[in-house]
């Protein structure tokens, strides 16, 4: 599992940690493996132009001492100082040591051209401190940063082609929220030190962030147990997956309800219902209008054209893809909403549940809202839910006391007890399709019947979906990513070990 922490955590753990050791070692082992990675980046060192993007923090230290050791190994190295009074002393002359120079920022900044007229090559100042770098390093702000980036620092970068790998974090991107309030670097990789940082999980950050190598420097037995954010990996999941034994029978594997679609939508209700099935349920009891369609592609579906109250004994219910309007779209929310099982809550489900209703129930309650539905419950815009993801899964969470799964290209999930939020390292684009959510919300309620609990099922059930839509053969339909869950289930169980 990938724990990240918020930046005071990790500032608190840092200071326990330098108590017990000498004098900038704690800052050597971050340059040493800054050192690695960029060396790894370049593929040779020998001969190779480095740039490094220096600010006034010990971020700015980290990228000195690092291109000290990459000066050593016979890179040329340049490091461009935004702020020459305030650059760490012990790193600068560590730099300069090792056969590095140092420049201002106004010496290596990109000359602005008159307008309408472009500016020669020789009279760019510093075009081949930036321009003809292999790679640069940000050690702007990192994770004391907030906002975005300043302007001498924006302008710099507009200067640089080559491969940026940060320091920590990208500079310019709010390590604790994963918010981007501004111009901020877009890095080829990140090296973070210590912890995951929240921001290296949630978008839109992450997205600045490329590759991310963890660099350990000792802060583990430091952090506390409980994270702020956590990344499940194949291993995790694959230990909260149910594995039938030989005595195993449809209700121990679970019964989930379906009640999905509508006569505009029934396709709706055969994806929902293909999700449940390939999510490993026993069975599946679908209650809805499209009872024929569904039956027609999954003869294994119990049905009834029916409201849920008739569709029989199930372990939990997945409500609302497709659902449409009207009162038995009504009367299907309430009746699942009324029942003492697990329930999900998708789509038009969404639009039709009653706060106080979800609120009040005793049973597990998960709610898959994408940012545009998020934002309908939040009473705020779209684009105010993906710039603030993590605040947003939060609230909804806690509005409703249930457990939510905000949709998007990280997708998270937040329970109602406040714990750490979940992210999804698995999504891809190709998710973003007509109809994969509806497999989702059948896949969720298939493991919510199997006995997982709320956040857990969500998470999983993300985290199978993502892992299928990378299987899936490109472009994938809906219905691909649905047909690609075993397989995905077979990737990520086989981290598993097998029982004798």
């Amino acid at each position: 599992m990938r724990n990240a922490y918020r930046v005071e955590v990790v500032r608190h753990a840092e200071r326990e940690l330098m108590a017990r050791l000498p004098e900038g070692a704690l800052m050597q082992r971050a340059a040493a493996g800054l050192a690695a990675a960029a060396a790894d980046l370049l593929g040779r060192v020998y001969g190779t132009r480095v740039a490094l993007l220096v600010g006034s923090g010990d971020n700015g230290g980290d990228a000195l001492y690092a291109g000290a050791r990459l000066a050593r190994r016979g890179a040329a190295v340049t490091a461009v100082l935004l702020s020459p009074d305030r650059a760490h002393p012990g790193g600068l002359a560590a730099l300069r040591r090792a056969g590095g120079r140092a420049v201002g920022a106004e010496e290596a900044a990109p000359e602005e051209a008159a307008p309408g007229r472009a500016a020669p090559e020789e009279a760019v100042p510093g075009r081949a401190v930036l321009g003809g770098a292999d790679l640069v390093l940000d050690g702007i702000t990192g994770i004391g940063g907030r906002g975005g980036l300043r302007e001498n620092a924006a302008r710099l970068l507009r200067g640089v082609t080559a491969p940026v790998l940060a320091v920590d974090l990208p500079s310019g991107v709010n390590a604790d929220t994963g918010e981007v309030d501004g111009e901020a670097v877009r890095a080829a990789a990140t090296v973070t030190f210590g912890a995951w940082k929240p921001g290296l999980l949630v978008e839109p950050a992450r997205s600045h962030a490329g590759a991310v190598r963890l660099v350990d420097i000792g802060l583990a037995p430091h952090l506390p147990a409980t994270p702020d954010v956590a990344a499940l990996q194949h291993a995790d999941v694959a230990a909260l997956l149910p594995r039938p034994g030989a005595d195993t029978d449809k209700y121990r594997r679970g019964v989930v309800g379906v009640a999905a679609g509508s006569a505009q939508y029934p396709g709706a209700a055969v994806l929902a219902v293909s999700g449940a099935l390939r999510g490993g349920a026993g069975a599946v009891r679908y209650a809805g209008t499209a009872a024929a369609e569904v039956i027609a592609r999954h003869p294994e579906a119990l049905v009834t054209d029916g409201s849920p109250e008739h569709a029989g004994r199930v372990q939990a219910w997945a409500v609302g893809s497709g659902l449409g309007g009207g009162a038995g779209a009504e009367r299907a929310v309430r009746e699942v909403l009324d029942a003492d099982v697990p329930v999900l809550i998708d789509a038009d489900g969404l639009r039709l549940a009653d706060v106080a209703a979800v609120r009040a129930r005793r049973a597990p309650t998960v709610l898959t809202p994408h940012a545009g539905e998020a934002a309908a419950l939040l009473d705020t815009s779209r684009a105010a839910v993906e710039a603030g993801m993590l605040d947003a899964v939060r609230r909804l969470a806690d509005r409703y006391r249930a457990t939510v799964l905000l949709k998007g290209s990280a997708t998270l999930v937040a329970g109602p007890d406040g714990g750490p939020v979940r992210a999804n390292p698995t999504g891809t684009g190709w998710l973003a399709t007509a109809g994969s959510g509806d497999v989702l919300s059948g896949l969720i309620g298939a493991l919510l019947a199997a006995g997982l609990d709320a956040r857990d099922a969500a998470a999983a059930g993300a985290h199978l979906h993502g892992v299928a839509g990378r299987t899936a053969p490109a472009p994938p339909a809906a219905s691909d990513v649905a047909a690609a869950l075993p397989a995905a289930w077979r990737e990520v169980c086989a981290t598993r070990p097998q029982r004798a």
